[in-house]
């Protein structure tokens, strides 16, 4: 099987995941396409490979030296984004696109167009593989599974290339920030591992956001409206001032690189009684914690002001910055830096604005960057990945393997 084959096969099945259910996997349609990659791992002749009840795939391509080399593992995630549906995804390839608009549903006038999404005309005259406009695609992180499978199929079909031991893990509920929590990094038993999750060719990622989630909840006061003056508390009007109280132009609309934000995420209430939540995200953990704190420092103005109790703040972290978990191992970005020149790959060392498995990974003991998966315009019907993208990322897994080898 193809590469590409493996690809437009693993997005037919549905494996949106949903923070709702409290499970892990969060749905079990997850659990239908780990099945699924088993029995292909299997058919391929890997070792150790285990599926747990969580959904959390593991398998093993043995050495084929003597000499001892660190272990290392390659991991992509099986969900896909609960911000569109993925069930009968229905793919199309786009063969030698020639830059212009891409009509993917014409009944619906629904175009993917280079004047909305520039980034398309990086990759004229190659062949895309594009949605139908009803769905997402699922690269996002269905290209990064064939990229491992189809890489380890390579690996053993030329024994000539020397590698040391090899992992894949596969895990469920990365798209609700769950991927990880379930991981049993000491099973898995590498010394360092590699996320195949990121989007254009030569992304390398080792830094991410520091990350929070904040409710405020409001208390009001209700009274009739025609006698409210000097009693009436309302709730909405309150939030909203907190709301304003916050830099307008620390958004995610407002920032870019390093920038971090507070971002209005939800809104809900009556006089009596009104929430507001908010993500708070920053790649700097003094800045991260000077964010919380100022979070803090507003509630506690507006008690000052409306009577304490009127407002209550849960603050909880949701994930760290990687970066300084990867900086005392900087050879394995060195390593993966090095495979990307070798197959002709520019590398793009950039911060992830957002979160990956790996950097929760990382937390619990298993260093792991990310490394770009070839997919554009994740979550959505406009979703799209260039062939070439594939086979690079591809290339770079084989080439990893043979350089940690190589030392």
């Amino acid at each position: 099987m193809t590469l590409v084959d493996r690809f437009l096969k693993y997005v037919s099945f549905d494996t949106q995941s949903d923070e709702s259910t409290g499970l892990t996997p969060s749905t079990p349609k997850q659990m239908v396409f780990a099945e699924y990659l088993k029995t292909e791992l299997e058919s391929l002749g890997l070792e150790d490979i285990t599926l747990d009840e969580h959904g959390y795939l593991f398998a093993t391509l043995p050495a084929n030296i003597d000499k001892e080399v660190p272990t290392i593992g390659f991991i992509a995630h099986m969900d896909t984004s609960p911000d569109m549906t993925g069930k009968d995804v229905s793919p199309r390839i786009v063969k030698d696109y020639d830059g212009s608009d891409i009509a993917l549903c014409a009944e619906e006038n629904i175009i993917l167009s280079p004047a909305q999404f520039p980034e398309l005309r990086d990759h004229k005259g190659e062949d895309l593989i594009v949605t139908n406009g009803k769905t997402l695609l699922g690269a996002d992180d269905k290209a990064g599974i064939a990229e491992i499978v189809s890489a380890i199929a390579y690996l053993k079909e030329h024994p000539e290339i020397k590698h040391g031991k090899i992992r894949i893990g596969f895990n469920p509920d990365e798209e609700i920030g769950e991927g990880a929590h379930k991981f049993d990094v000491e099973k898995f038993g590498c010394e360092w591992a590699y996320t195949m999750d990121g989007g254009e060719v030569g992304e390398l990622e080792f830094e991410n956001f520091n990350a929070a989630a904040a409710k405020i909840t409001f208390k009001g006061r209700n009274v009739h409206p025609g006698y409210a003056k000097n009693k009436m508390i309302n709730s909405i009007r309150v939030a909203n001032q907190f709301i304003a109280m916050l830099p307008s132009m620390e958004t995610p609309e407002q920032t870019e690189g390093y920038e971090g934000f507070y971002h209005l995420i939800g809104i809900q209430g009556d006089v009596e009684q009104s929430t507001v939540s908010y993500i708070i995200r920053d790649h700097d953990r003094a800045k991260f914690e000077e964010r919380k704190e100022e979070m803090k420092r507003l509630v506690a103005l507006i008690n000052a002001e409306y009577g304490e109790g009127t407002a209550a703040l849960e603050l909880r972290d949701q994930y760290y910055n990687m970066r300084e978990k990867i900086e005392p191992v900087m050879h394995i970005i060195d390593t993966a830096f090095s495979a990307m020149e070798a197959v002709g790959v520019k590398p793009n060392v950039r911060p992830i604005r957002g979160g990956t498995d790996g950097a929760q990974l990382s937390f619990k003991g298993l260093p792991c960057p990310n490394i770009f998966a070839g997919g554009l315009n994740f979550h959505g019907r406009y979703e799209f990945i260039p062939i070439p993208n594939m086979e690079k990322a591809m290339n770079v897994i084989v080439k990893i393997a043979e350089l940690v080898a190589s030392k």
